[in-house]
This record gives structure tokens, C-alpha cells and sequence, in this order.
């Protein structure tokens, strides 16, 4: 088979979660076990670095490997799911996996894995480990998929786990209480491996990753207790902030420019450095040139699309992939901050999470173009326009989201501001991405 033969074979073949939501959705590590143990284990032959968390989790993984790539580490970075091409979940030093590797690897491997049963995801994941073995990369980042207890990407024994946050998001699958959802997300604390926590919540939280990691003697540190950041502001399209040390009392980091400019990452960065703090003592080598650098430089390492990302000027527009309540408040209270003759929405969602509590974050005075994502998750565009206009929200359905940006393009002024986003899948289908 060629790469297009491969690739629609496994989406064919395997229950895909981004298409198909639930039915997909296959917990527990037995089936990922098998199909490493039939591999030769890959996973055993790097170190890692796991990261998981409701949101951030994507951008703080790619923070780190940039950073340790400018430390002039040989990377591996495992995130999902992609944007425009299934190669972009699997990368080694920004770029893509090769698809005569994906070719290769379904070939050899496929009456094992016809005989297994396992879900897309299974795969993808066994797959990004026999191909960093074949690198042999140094180090791997690995973005947990969902959760984290069940989830196929733990059944490596990582240097450092990192949770960035926990909130609001797969209910149905990971539990209708931020405790319930954080013990899934706990689930990635190993014995005797550190533990850091992006931001400290409430104390029900907190109980939760304590005690997992008291029982699994993971030292445990919390990035909003070790850093504090102060002065954030935005120039030229970039974030640019001073670091203050709570441990040391003292500056850490003055003037530290990040290219991720969604002010998300303010929480996100703090988790970042003390991850990199945790991982300097005893494993890696890691200087401040290539923290400063690597940070500066997230997009061009390792190929980042979507995050607060500009895509026009006059109108100003903006996408995001944030797509539970948590991350669109973050980002509505951004986009609302600039100053905007006119704000525009172009904005589509799955049909498989309650969206009312997101939809009251978007304003009454916005004006709204309707649209769903090319897949069959997609909230019918339509739906969304009655389920938007009952609490008034207003406008018109469009065909896809790029005929919905050209309709808003075409009808702003030069200081008309306009934001796409709602899912991820929307997002990637911009052909301007």
C-alpha cells in the first residue's frame, strides 16, 4: 500500500475517536501492552517526559521539546490529534514522521494488528514509540490523549510527568467532578518519578494529586508556588514577560519572549519552567540560552499551528483550538480585550459535548457565522444556529468554516476583529492553516 492506501486503511480499519467519539473510545492499557510487547518494547529504549492535563497540555509539550531541542537534545514529541495531516502527531526535532515509515510499520504489522482489535489511537501511540526508537531520539514528549489512568500513552515510566490543569472536559468518559477528573489525570504519577503541577486549585484537586503521589513517592511541586510571572505584555505578536523565582526570591527570568502569545500560557509557562527546573538536576542539561531560545522559537522547532494564531490583518482575525469551557473563557477574554469596531464569530462544535455553558461565554452583540467541522462528530451548523440563538446569539449558517471566514472577511471593515474556533476540528479545516 502507499501512503494514501495506509492511512485510509487505518481509518477505515480502526475505530477513530475524532471521528466517532464514544465508540471509539476503547480504556485501558492491555491492548497497548500487547502490541509494544510485540514490538520489542520501544518505549523502554528512550527517556520520556509525559504530559497531561485538560488544557495546555498540547502547548506545554511543545514548549519543552523546542527547548530541549535548542539544548541540542535529539527529540521525539507524540501529540494528537493533528490538524491537516496524521503525520504531524509523531515528529522528531519538529519534523514530521516519514511516510514511508507509517507505510512500512502498517504493512509488517498489520495481521497483528488485525488479530488484535485495537483502536486507532492504540496504534498511533505503539507506532510514535517504534519510531522514536528507530530515531533514537533521546528524549520523548509525550502528550497523554484523554484522561491519563487508562490512557494508551502510560505505559511508559517517564523522567517527569507533568498535569497542567484540570476542568471541565469528556465528562461522559472521565467523570462529571473536577476530583473525579483529576484522579484520571493522576493516573500518570509513576513511583518514585516527579511529579509537577502546572497551577494549584482548590483543595479537592489538590487532595487528589497528593495522595497519588504520597502513595507512589513521586516528589511533587506545584509551577504557580515556584514561579510567580509579572510585567506580561504583547508586542509584535509575541508574549513577552519577567519570571519572578518564589523558591530563590529572586528574578529568574527577565524579558523571557514567548511565541505562543494566548494568554493561557501564562499559567502553562509556569509549569513549563518547573518541569525543566525538575528535569536540570538530575537528567539533562539544560541551559538558560536554550530556555530562552527555545521558548522564543516554539513554532518554527516543532511546527505548532492553532494556538491564538493570526490569520488576517484588517480584519484582525485570530483561531484557536481551545473547545471546552475552560480554554474559550481564556480566549474570549483575550479576543474581547482588542479593540474591534465590530466583533465577528466564526464558530463550529461537536455534537457529543454539552455546549450551553460555552456558548453563554461568546457576547449577545457579536455577530455570528454558523458552521461544523468535516467530520462525523460535527454538530449539524443549523442545530448550533437554534441552540446559539436561543440565548441570543446571532446569524447565519454556512456551508464549512472557510466559506464562513470568507462571509465575514467580506462583510467587516479594516477594524472589525474576527475569531474562529469553538473545536479543534474547525480549526484544521482552514485551508488557511
Amino acid at each position: 500500500m502507499n501512503y494514501q492506501e495506509t492511512i485510509d486503511y487505518l481509518y477505515s480499519r480502526l475505530p477513530v475517536f475524532q471521528n466517532i467519539g464514544a465508540r471509539a473510545f476503547k480504556p485501558g492499557l492491555h491492548t497497548t501492552h500487547q502490541l509494544c510487547n510485540h514490538l520489542g518494547n520501544p518505549q523502554e529504549k528512550f527517556k520520556t517526559i509525559h504530559v497531561g492535563g485538560t488544557n495546555g497540555k498540547g502547548s506545554s509539550s511543545h514548549m519543552l521539546a523546542s527547548v530541549l531541542q535548542e539544548a541540542g537534545f535529539k527529540v521525539g514529541l507524540y501529540t494528537s490529534p493533528h490538524l491537516k495531516s496524521f503525520t504531524e502527531r509523531i515528529r522528531v526535532n519538529g519534523t514530521c514522521i516519514e511516510e514511508d515509515f507509517i507505510c512500512e510499520f502498517t504493512a509488517v504489522n498489520k495481521s497483528y494488528i488485525e488479530s488484535l482489535d485495537p483502536s486507532f489511537f492504540e496504534v498511533t501511540v505503539a507506532m510514535a514509540f517504534s519510531y522514536f526508537e528507530k530515531c533514537e531520539v533521546d528524549v520523548a514528549v509525550i502528550e497523554v490523549g484523554m484522561g491519563g489512568r487508562l490512557d494508551s500513552t502510560n505505559i511508559i515510566t517517564p523522567l517527569l510527568s507533568l498535569i497542567t490543569n484540570v476542568s471541565y472536559d469528556h465528562t461522559q468518559f472521565l467523570g462529571d467532578t473536577l476530583d473525579k477528573i483529576a484522579f484520571e489525570k493522576a493516573g500518570i504519577i509513576k513511583e518514585n518519578v516527579p511529579v509537577v503541577i502546572s497551577e494549584k486549585q482548590d483543595i479537592d484537586v489538590t487532595a487528589v494529586f497528593e495522595l497519588k503521589a504520597s502513595e507512589r513517592n513521586a516528589d511533587l511541586s506545584y509551577g504557580s508556588e515556584h514561579f510567580e510571572i509579572f510585567n506580561a505584555k504583547h508586542v509584535d505578536g509575541k508574549l513577552i514577560v519577567n519570571v519572578f523565582d518564589k523558591v530563590s526570591g529572586e528574578l529568574k527570568y527577565d524579558h523571557l519572549v514567548l511565541d505562543l502569545a494566548g494568554i493561557y500560557q501564562l499559567k502553562n509557562i509556569c509549569g513549563v519552567l518547573t518541569a525543566l527546573e525538575q528535569l536540570k538536576k538530575p537528567y539533562l542539561q539544560i541551559s538558560r540560552e536554550a530556555i530562552y531560545a527555545g521558548l522564543l522559537k516554539v513554532v518554527n522547532n516543532t511546527g505548532l499551528k492553532g494556538r491564538w494564531q493570526k490569520l488576517h490583518e484588517k480584519p484582525l482575525v485570530y483561531c484557536d483550538t481551545a473547545h471546552n469551557y475552560a480554554g474559550v473563557s481564556y480566549t474570549m477574554q483575550q479576543f474581547n480585550s482588542l479593540p474591534s469596531h465590530q466583533k465577528r464569530f466564526v464558530i463550529g462544535f461537536v455534537a457529543d459535548k454539552d455546549i450551553s455553558a460555552v456558548l453563554e461565554l461568546f457576547p449577545k452583540d457579536g455577530q455570528y457565522y454558523f458552521c461544523q467541522p468535516g467530520n462525523l462528530r460535527a454538530l449539524n451548523a443549523a442545530e448550533l444556529q437554534q441552540k446559539a440563538s436561543n440565548i441570543g446569539l446571532k446569524g447565519n449558517v454556512h456551508s464549512d468554516v472557510n466559506e464562513a471566514l470568507k462571509a465575514a472577511i467580506f462583510e467587516s471593515s479594516p477594524d472589525d476583529t474576527i475569531y474562529v474556533g469553538g473545536s479543534t476540528f474547525v480549526v484544521a479545516d482552514l485551508d488557511v492553516i
